[in-house]
């Protein structure tokens, strides 16, 4: 949305083509308090606010699912899973990561209400109360040492008989008294009281004993999945499956520009994300001001 925003004001005409909701991941933050210049609003606020942003600058709108993109030279069409085909001079891919999740009963209700995927986004609502971390590799480790400093206590649980995080990671955590790491353990059951999540069921993998560990905030941190393989033509893939494509938000094809969590970065936050889709926009742009 942020890149038809830039876009729109550059004088284009804008498609924007979503197969879900608008928002992607931002919308299963029940409060963004680290966004420059907005002391507090939810993921859905911000959504809907950029939504009608857009709308209001002329955008067009289809919800339809992407399946491919062909380069036609100076033209290219966008086919949906509708049947449709879409032609374009210019296309941004920001098609955003999901979180692997575990596959518990219940888990899909409690994103945002008690299952969390972003220490520096929410780790302040759990404040003073003990959570749990699902992972132990270096995204799971370095979001218990960011909740360790204000929550009451952090467990980190690990399926895997050891944490593959760095071992100075692991140093760290070991230091703090208000972290506990069980590795070899898997999460079995979500315990909650009504809507609110009270704690998680974690089996010992070799005992198959089960063991109840209390916790008010479950932070999973067990990878992300981008789906950007039906685009691998247009624009190079890293061994991860992200768009190798750097600040610059290009590709080797040109007329096709990446944005977003979709693409290899260091940092993946709100506010990362809608700086890519504007250097996308304005890349778009310039490209199509170019003379042939």
């Amino acid at each position: 949305m942020t890149a038809a925003l830039y876009a729109l004001r550059n004088g284009k005409s804008v498609l924007v083509i979503e197969k879900n909701g608008f928002g992607g991941q931002i919308t299963h933050s029940p409060k963004v308090e680290n966004y420059p210049g907005t002391l507090s609003m939810s993921g859905n606020e911000f959504a809907e606010h950029l939504l009608d942003q857009i709308m209001a600058q002329g955008a067009e709108i289809e919800f339809e699912n992407v399946l491919s993109v062909t380069d036609n030279g100076n033209l290219k069409s966008v086919i949906t899973e509708e049947g449709h085909t879409f032609e374009a001079h210019a296309v941004i891919l920001a098609t955003g990561v999901r979180h692997r999740m575990l596959g518990l009963e219940g888990e899909q209700e409690l994103v945002g209400e008690g299952i969390s995927f972003c220490a520096v986004c929410d780790g302040d609502f759990y404040a003073d109360k003990p959570v749990c971390v699902a992972g132990g590799g270096n995204s799971a480790l370095q979001e218990a040492i960011l909740l360790s400093d204000v929550c009451s206590g952090v467990t980190i649980l690990q399926d895997l008989p050891f944490c593959t995080g760095e071992q100075r990671l692991q140093d760290i955590l070991r230091e703090k008294k208000n972290v506990r790491i069980l590795t070899g353990v898997r999460i079995t059951a979500l315990n909650k009281d009504g809507s609110h999540l009270i704690g998680v069921t974690a089996q010992h993998v070799d005992s198959g004993i089960e063991e109840l560990v209390p916790c008010e905030g479950l932070f999973v941190a067990i990878g992300l999945i981008p789906e950007n393989d039906a685009f691998a033509s247009l624009a190079a893939l890293d061994s991860y499956g992200y768009f190798d494509s750097d600040e610059q938000c290009l590709t080797k094809t040109p007329g096709i520009y990446v944005a977003g969590d979709c693409r290899r970065k260091g940092v993946r936050q709100l506010t990362t994300a809608v700086a890519d889709g504007a250097t996308a926009a304005l890349a778009a742009c310039r490209g199509l001001n170019s003379p042939a």
